[in-house]
This record gives C-alpha cells, sequence and structure tokens, in this order.
C-alpha cells in the first residue's frame, strides 16, 4: 500500500493576493479570502456573461488522487462513473453519507496520471479523512494541494491562452476551471484580467441553475431534490454508499423537496438571504413555511433571483412570498414535482 502525502488539515489557505487589485470587496462566508467583486458587479457579471475575464476561486479545496488504481478506486467511493475517465474529460461526482444525504460535491478532472478535484472551502480536511480511512490495499497517493495550487475560472467563450503553468484544465459547458502555482495567481491577473468577484459568478450560478454544495444542500439533501441526477450521479453504477437510496427514490417514489427558481419582486430594498423563509402568498406571513432561500443574487438582466428548495407538493404555478419583508416570488421548475 502506497504512502499518502497528505495532511488532514483543512487550514485556509491564505488571502488571496488579488485582493490587494484596485476596487477589491472581501467576499463573506462561505466565500472568504477571495473577492466578493471589484467594484461593479454588473459590469463584472456582462464580462463573464461575454466570455471575458476570470474569477479567482482559489479559496476552495484542491485534492489530487494518483496512482494506478486512482479511477477504479474511486469508482467504487463516488457518484458517477469514473472507472474509464478519459484523461481531460471533466465530471463532477458526490460523495453520500450511508443515508444517502450529499456530503461532498467534487468537480473532477483525471489527466491520465492524476484525478484533480476541487471542491467547497474548507471541506478538503474532511474529504482527505474520507479518502484515506477508505485506501485499503489500492495503489493510490492522496494529497492536500490546497498551500500550493489555486482554481481559476474562465467563463465560457473565453478565448484567453491557458498559461504553460497550469497543471491541469477541467473544461465545462460553462467554463474552464484552472489548477495554478498559487505563487503564479498575481502574474495571471496581469495578463488575464479583469479579474471578476465571486458575486458576479454566483450570479450566473444562480441563473443556470447549478446547485452548490452547502447553499442548495443542508444535512439531509438527496441528490435529487437539487438536479444532480445524472450530471453528477450515474444511475447505472453501484457499489459505493449511499446508492440504495438513491435508486430507491429514483425507481419507487419521489423527493420531498425540489429546487426551484425564483423571481424575486424587484422594488424591494433588501434582498432575501440564505435561510429566508418560503411561503404561499395566498396564506401571509402567518402561513405555513413551505421552503427555505438557499442563493439569492441581483442579476445584471434579470434583476434579483434566487435559488430555493421548496416542499414536493408546492403547485409550480403558486405565487410565493420569501423572507420576513414578505418579497414577492414568481417560480420555475428547476426539478420537476
Amino acid at each position: 500500500m502506497s504512502s499518502s502525502s497528505s495532511s488532514n488539515s483543512a487550514a485556509a489557505p491564505a488571502p488571496s493576493p488579488l485582493l490587494t487589485l484596485p476596487g477589491a470587496v472581501a467576499a463573506e462566508a462561505p466565500d472568504e479570502g477571495v473577492a466578493a467583486h471589484y467594484g461593479d458587479l454588473f459590469k463584472e457579471q456582462r464580462a463573464l456573461a461575454d466570455g471575458t475575464g476570470f474569477v479567482d476561486l482559489s479559496h476552495r479545496g484542491v485534492v489530487t488522487v494518483s496512482g494506478a488504481d486512482r479511477l477504479s478506486w474511486l469508482h467504487l467511493l463516488l457518484t458517477q462513473h469514473v472507472e474509464q475517465l478519459p484523461a481531460g474529460q471533466a465530471t463532477e461526482a458526490l460523495i453520500l453519507s450511508a443515508n444517502g444525504h450529499i456530503e461532498q460535491a467534487l468537480q473532477l478532472v483525471d489527466d491520465g496520471t492524476t484525478v484533480w478535484m476541487h471542491t467547497e472551502p474548507g471541506k478538503q480536511g474532511e474529504l482527505i479523512t474520507y479518502l484515506e480511512s477508505m485506501r485499503f490495499f489500492y495503489r493510490v497517493e492522496i494529497a492536500d494541494r490546497t498551500p500550493d495550487v489555486a482554481v481559476v475560472h474562465l467563463p465560457a467563450g473565453s478565448i484567453a491562452d491557458v498559461p504553460d503553468s497550469a497543471l491541469a484544465v477541467r473544461e465545462t459547458s460553462y467554463g474552464r476551471d484552472l489548477f495554478l502555482p498559487r505563487d503564479q495567481l498575481t502574474d495571471f491577473a496581469a495578463s488575464h484580467g479583469p479579474a471578476v468577484g465571486v458575486l458576479a459568478y454566483e450570479a450566473l450560478r444562480v441563473e443556470a441553475r447549478r446547485p452548490r454544495l452547502g447553499m442548495e444542500t443542508d444535512h439531509r439533501t438527496i441528490p435529487h431534490e437539487v438536479g444532480w441526477i445524472g450530471s453528477a450521479v450515474h444511475l447505472e453504477k453501484g457499489c459505493y454508499r449511499g446508492q440504495e437510496t438513491v435508486a430507491r427514490v429514483h425507481n419507487l417514489g419521489k423527493p420531498p423537496r425540489r429546487l426551484v427558481f425564483l423571481h424575486l419582486d424587484g422594488s424591494e430594498v433588501r434582498v432575501p438571504v440564505h435561510g429566508d423563509a418560503v411561503r404561499l402568498a395566498a396564506e401571509g406571513l402567518e402561513g405555513r413555511q413551505i421552503g427555505f432561500v438557499t442563493t439569492t443574487a441581483r442579476h445584471h438582466e434579470l434583476g434579483p433571483i434566487a435559488l430555493a428548495l421548496v416542499k414536493r407538493n408546492v403547485d409550480p404555478d403558486a405565487q410565493l412570498i420569501v423572507g420576513p419583508d414578505a418579497t414577492a416570488a414568481a417560480q420555475e421548475v428547476v426539478v420537476a414535482p
């Protein structure tokens, strides 16, 4: 059994050097350590939508798995079919609890010798602990690369060159994630600007209805509720923790909650925040809570928008209100009732 070069520490990386760029405003939880924006949120959103600029995601955890058995071994642990994952092909995968609840969401690519993955800020220590506990006799080496490797995002349509120093590249429909040596962030920013903050990145994520671990999920979320079946969960494979729940819900039932997209009333001064209650407009603020807001954003074209988790049986045509100000919200289906 090969020895691992990893540490189980989940210490956050140092704040990004790009926080010293003009106009940079530091992001709040869960995105501490990088910029929320650089002075003009809507301009930054338009840049991303137009395929220009880059997003500093250097606060995210980076973990690698190398060794001859890496893909066959990960195939046993993850919800995704990765046993024969072609080199250079991006994918995403989950790690579930024994009861099928989501514990990790991983963005993966294999470069031919090593699987590179990034995960939510601070989650890499927990991920490594789990991977180490499952290593047994497999020929794999697990490493926490967060201290020396940073993730940056180039949007879809970007014609920017990938620097020779890039250690790995994940190319997806919404852009490319580059794994760069952390000490080259400043040089990268100088040649690939303008820098775009995570608030703009999050606004486009909400617009695209893409779930995020810890925002669209809580301790009891199963993949079916947020639309991760198919993209992150392969239904034709077994042999992973939580697979029984995935199969049972898919074949015999429906999840208790579902993800919805909300158009929020733009006349309100306060935009709802993560955790705000969702209620039926017909019942008012005294009505029962039927869900909660997961992520909100001010979009450069759509105005205030949000994702929310609501009870599965909520009428898709029902008008909703959100938060203590009873902000009006019209829903669009993301996960079918």
